[in-house]
């Protein structure tokens, strides 16, 4: 790779949008000036449109992309996040890893589209479809990461501590034989992983949860990781059921029991739905982050997270796709607001008067500013020193057209429908958004799952 350099009309930096900013990346793919108020000079690309930096999806299960849509109707007297629990393992239970390499293709090329250009892959799709290692202990894992090699996207890789069936349980059900995994594995993946120096890859660690993952195991990934720098991802509070288990197996409510176990900025908390605001102010000090999943969470119907709670208490916020039923950080941003309307019966919950009046622009600001610790990486955004990923929006797109620049991002979550981007870039490259033998191979494979 050369030295590039473009020059965007606006660019969404600081947390406003600025006017005529020339942007130059380094031969690394890294950005190394961006300036506002500079006129274009000769031979640098000008961009057609507004720019915005692009997000992590900060907590992803690819394989489940070949679950989406087909969990939509109820055949007994009551439906949950258990319910279909149990029929996504049918997937989990037959998938292979050249499958799971042209589902991930393909999801990773509708992230993309959706304006992520890193995903978190909280993995756990570990052993043969009879629970059985495969040779190379990690071919799963190297599945994911040809997929987003081919695609050209960022990925986060965090192979899952997987132990128990539930908070009073010794071990796993016979269901989730190819997740097994301990402290030592799960270590000895994220050391593999890191050493073998992949472009647009590094990885971290995660414990699936507190009912899957005992004190004992959280101990000894604890002693195995130090204070080495990878971010360490854990579902937590997702459902009602998993508080009262909780509470019922150790006397605390889950993300107590987590606070109370010692947290620092390296932790990324997933859903954290049903949370107190003493734990959130407990979170709030150990410098740990959540990742809300609002599509997912809606479609479980897992509840709604105090979202005005974790912004007032300033705790590093990020999105994820999780079940891929949405795969685009605006639609996250939409579900993630409208879901607060709906429960406090409230408009703009928010925004900050006085301090950020616009709903859209805190959001997507909150996720800008907790992108790089979810992902394990030194900076994210349109800064010196992270890498040079960005949107290029289209301004006459649905939604968009004929807006002030100042109500551009309320416009694109609030009032937009169908593709927003002209183009997308990671690391300095323009990527393809669509590609058609990527969908015939994920088209393949999902005939041959479901015939």
């Amino acid at each position: 790779m050369s030295p590039q350099c473009w020059h965007a009309p606006q660019a969404w930096m600081d947390g406003r949008w600025q006017a005529d900013v020339l942007m130059e990346a380094g031969a690394d793919g890294r950005w190394r000036s961006l300036r506002a108020g500079q006129p274009a000079p000769d031979g640098v690309l000008r961009l057609d449109g507004p720019v915005l930096p692009s997000l992590v999806d900060a907590h992803s299960h690819a394989f489940q992309r070949a679950f989406a849509g087909l969990a939509e109707q109820r055949d007994s007297d009551s439906d949950d996040f258990w319910s279909w629990r149990d029929r996504m393992y049918g997937v989990a239970l037959r998938v292979t890893p050249e499958q799971l390499k042209a589902i991930a293709a393909q999801l990773y090329t509708e992230l993309l589209a959706g304006g992520y250009t890193q995903v978190c892959e909280f993995h756990y799709l570990q052993h043969r479809e009879d629970g059985r290692p495969y040779e190379d202990e990690l071919s799963m894992s190297w599945a994911l990461a040809e997929a987003a090699r081919e695609v050209g996207i960022g990925l986060t890789l965090l192979p899952v501590l997987y132990a128990h069936a539930g908070f009073t349980q010794p071990g796993l059900r016979d269901t989730q034989r190819r997740f097994r995994t301990d402290a030592d594995w799960v270590w000895r993946a994220c050391e593999r992983i890191n050493a073998a120096g992949l472009p647009l890859v590094n990885a971290g660690v995660a414990l699936h949860s507190l009912r899957a993952a005992h004190p004992a195991d959280i101990q000894a990934l604890r002693a195995r990781l130090g204070d080495a720098a990878v971010p360490i991802h854990i579902h937590v509070a997702e459902q009602q059921q998993e508080v009262a288990d909780c509470l019922a197996a150790t006397g605390l409510r889950p993300l107590e029991a987590l606070a109370q176990s010692g947290l620092d900025a390296r932790w990324q908390l997933v859903h954290a739905t049903h949370s107190t605001r003493e734990e959130i102010d407990r979170i709030a000090a150990s410098g740990a982050g959540v990742v809300i999943c609002p599509g997912t969470e809606a479609n479980l119907g897992d509840g709604l997270a105090d979202l005005d709670g974790w912004l007032r208490a300033g705790v590093p916020m990020t999105v994820g796709s999780d079940s891929q039923v949405t795969r685009g950080w605006v639609e996250e941003l939409r579900w993630l607001e409208y879901g607060q309307r709906l429960g406090l019966q409230r408009r703009n919950v928010a925004a900050q008067p006085g301090r950020q009046p616009r709903t859209a622009a805190r959001l997507f600001e909150a996720c800008v500013r907790g992108s790089a610790a979810a992902a394990g990486l030194d900076a994210w955004g349109l800064t010196p020193g992270a890498r040079a990923d960005f949107l290029v929006l289209d301004p006459q797109a649905s939604g968009l057209a004929g807006l002030p620049p100042e109500a551009r991002l309320d416009g694109l979550v609030f009032a937009s429908q169908g593709p927003t981007w002209h183009e997308v870039y990671v690391a300095g490259q323009r990527r393809t958004l669509h590609d058609s033998a990527r969908l015939r191979a994920f088209e393949d494979t999902m005939a041959a799952l479901w015939r």
